[in-house]
């Protein structure tokens, strides 16, 4: 029997890339003969993380919809056309036998020449609110792998299947490792921690919230794993200085997300999909400040659906300057609280959301 061929395309942000590597690596797990390429944004993320991730990938010359600068917009359907001719010539070269379209810019090109060309497709929608690019390209999918529930008022009821999101499994790893988060970090294992993440690029709503309220953090004596994105770190650390006070660390970056979110007593972080389903699997109690610069105000739609099942504490963005830390340290003191929270929260996990896309990729 020959190989299986599959294109997965999409990217831009972590969030896409992530899963996209997940589900290929379930691909190769399930038969490893598989044969995969990879289509992304020039200039994007995933022209570095996929190499990195030992896969072949092929950019197309294609941007996103600028909402906030309309001239900016210009180029975008000499770039679309152009972009879907490559898809067209990329799919008669590599002959797949079906595709996959995380999100991302990428994507809709290369679904749309799927389409045309009569290879079956999957998409993988990660938010609770489905973008518009993927609303158009559901009419002609095999199948829908959602997250979330409801989604049937942006696709057929008949194609979809709650599948979760891909996760980084060495991140959500953190079963008896408090101890060494604790040691690793130089924290006391006596005191109460907050983790506060803003993904890898950071968020400038969070930090401010945190950097006004540091007094009353140290005056509760509560510790902080605060990692500010490579965008803001320069600037916090000029203010504070180096050691700055030994129950606050401040990181760029947090190379291992495992031991931070096991070093947590309470999380605050932004609503993407991808970290969502990351939170579900650690079963802490959360605070989500959803990001109200995305596509369709779909973070803020992501932590409302966690909401009505009682799994999270919401913070609207606007208010966190004023808000976010008093509620962080209110929510140290319940215990009651912290306890359903989590309980909570680890009712919606689904773990295996790789594997069971990659079977839905090889029935189409």
């Amino acid at each position: 029997m020959k190989a299986k061929r599959i294109i997965i395309s999409g990217g831009g942000t972590g969030g896409h890339i992530f899963p996209a590597i997940a589900i290929a690596n379930a691909l190769k797990r399930l038969d490893p003969s598989t044969e995969i390429l990879f289509v992304g944004a020039n200039g994007r993320m995933e022209m570095e993380k996929v190499p990195a991730a030992g896969y072949k990938i092929i950019g197309l010359d294609i941007q996103g919809i600028q909402r906030k600068s309309l001239w900016k917009n210009v180029m975008f359907p000499v770039k679309l056309i152009g972009s879907v001719r490559k898809a067209l010539q990329i799919i008669k070269e590599f002959k797949p036998d079906a595709a996959v379209g995380v999100g991302g810019y990428a994507s809709g090109p290369l679904l749309y020449a799927a389409g045309l060309k009569g290879i079956p497709y999957l998409i993988q929608e990660q938010n609770s609110y489905a973008g518009i690019t993927n609303k158009m390209l559901g009419k002609k999918a095999k199948k829908i792998c959602v997250a979330f529930d409801g989604m049937d008022k942006f696709f057929p009821a008949d194609r979809i299947i709650k599948t979760g999101n891909p996760i980084r499994k060495e991140s959500v790893d953190i079963a008896n490792k408090r101890l060494q988060a604790i040691e690793l970090m130089k924290l006391s294992a006596e005191k109460k921690t907050i983790l506060v993440t803003g993904g890898s690029l950071g968020a400038r709503t969070l930090n401010n919230s945190i950097m006004a309220h540091l007094d009353e953090i140290i005056k509760a004596d509560v510790q902080l794993i605060w990692q500010t994105g490579k965008f803001y770190y320069k600037g916090i650390i000029e203010k504070l200085g180096e050691d700055y006070h030994p129950n606050i660390r401040v990181m760029n970056f947090l190379n291992r997300m495992d031991l931070a979110y096991a070093a947590a007593d309470v999380i605050i972080s932004r609503a993407g999909a991808g970290t969502i389903a990351e939170l579900c699997e650690v079963k802490k109690p959360v605070i989500l400040v959803p990001s109200p610069n995305v596509a369709e105000d779909h973070q803020t739609k992501n932590a409302l659906a966690l909401v009505q099942e009682n799994a999270c504490v919401f913070v609207a963005d606007r208010d966190a300057e004023v808000k976010l830390v008093d509620t962080a340290l209110e929510l140290l003191k319940d215990k009651d609280k912290q306890k359903k929270l989590s309980q909570n929260i680890a009712k919606l996990a689904m773990p295996n959301a790789d594997d069971v896309i990659a079977k839905e990729v090889t029935q189409i």
